[in-house]
């Protein structure tokens, strides 16, 4: 079958398609034939060799979203499972491939009417953004900040608070991300980008409720700023580079809680689920910015690390 290999850690460059032996479904396995993968920021953060939540040594074919048809299952598997449509998590590694074998408690089936690449672009991040609204609490009438709020964690981020209610300011760099903000249902737009933004956010709201900060370093401290007392701040990112890293004395003396979700295995599948329940019901819109082959998976990782995507990216695989 095609795959894309990592033969060992550095650029976009160490990532080689090159052909790779069809899986097998074993016992308690089923195997989809992949029509998308999910690229995240956190796999161009592993193929570069830094540290983070995926393991594993190169060679090994990256990856840890799909979204296909289940052809086959293994022993002790219902076959009834042919034919469906579904969505999966790989287990960290393997996804950039024609075919997985996957647990087969771990696809999630497709609602009808739902399309494959969109399921695929809310698997992780449709599981990220909901179960963060979820944790922050946010409540009708409440002044919420999304960072990287073009972004494809962001971008559901600024869906979900507004569908809850929230007056929601969007935080983007450069006009092409902050033109796309008020389609979203940001009722602020804002470029990070230009000197002075905080005082713009400042001005428009008086100061904020509830942040999700998703670039970290200087823009998530200066994020936490402007948050007034009886505030939560969620860090889900660090496009910077780096965590914001508020220290909780800060936190404590400004009243503000930092949210560190603890969600277990169990639930985030059901954030997952609500995700994709919440799309095929029209209410959630995942903006799907680019989109590559995939033989040119290096392409879509420069492309992410580069910042000049928006959105989700794709890797096309049929």
């Amino acid at each position: 079958m095609r795959a894309v290999w990592i033969r060992g850690f550095g650029g976009p460059e160490v990532l080689v398609p090159e052909a790779a032996p069809d899986p097998v479904a074993g016992p308690g396995q089923v195997l989809i034939d992949v029509a998308h993968a999910n690229i995240t920021f956190v796999e161009t953060q592993f193929r570069a060799g830094r540290s983070g939540p995926f393991g594993g040594t190169p060679p090994l074919i990256p990856g840890n979203g799909v979204g296909g048809v289940v052809t086959a299952v293994g022993e002790g598997v219902d076959p009834a499972l042919i034919g469906r449509r579904v969505v999966s998590g790989t287990g960290g590694s393997g996804a950039y491939a024609e075919r997985v074998a996957v647990d087969a408690a771990t696809p999630i089936e497709v609602p009808d009417g739902l399309a494959l690449d969109t399921a695929v672009a809310l698997l992780a991040d449709g599981r990220t953004a909901t179960m963060l609204v979820d944790v922050a609490g946010v409540r009708p009438g409440e002044r919420v900040l999304v960072e990287a709020a073009a972004g494809g964690v962001g971008s559901l981020l600024v869906q979900l608070a507004a569908a809850a209610g929230a007056r929601v300011v969007g935080l983007a760099g450069g006009d092409r991300k902050v033109s796309l903000l008020s389609g979203l249902g940001a009722a602020v737009a804002v470029d990070y980008r230009r000197p002075g933004w905080a005082d713009r956010v400042r001005d428009a709201t008086g100061g904020v409720d509830v942040v999700f900060d998703g670039v970290g370093g200087e823009i998530g401290r200066t994020a936490f700023t402007l948050l007034d007392r009886g505030g939560r701040m969620v860090s889900f990112g660090l496009a910077s580079g780096e965590w914001a890293a508020i220290p909780a004395e800060d936190a404590a003396a400004r009243g503000v809680t930092l949210v560190r979700p603890d969600v277990p295995p169990a639930r985030l599948r059901a954030y997952a689920e609500r995700a994709l329940a919440e799309a095929a019901a029209g209410r959630l819109r995942p903006l799907i910015g680019q989109r590559f082959p995939l033989e040119r998976a290096a392409d879509a990782h420069a492309a992410i690390e580069s910042r000049a995507t928006v959105g989700k990216t794709l890797l096309d695989v049929r």
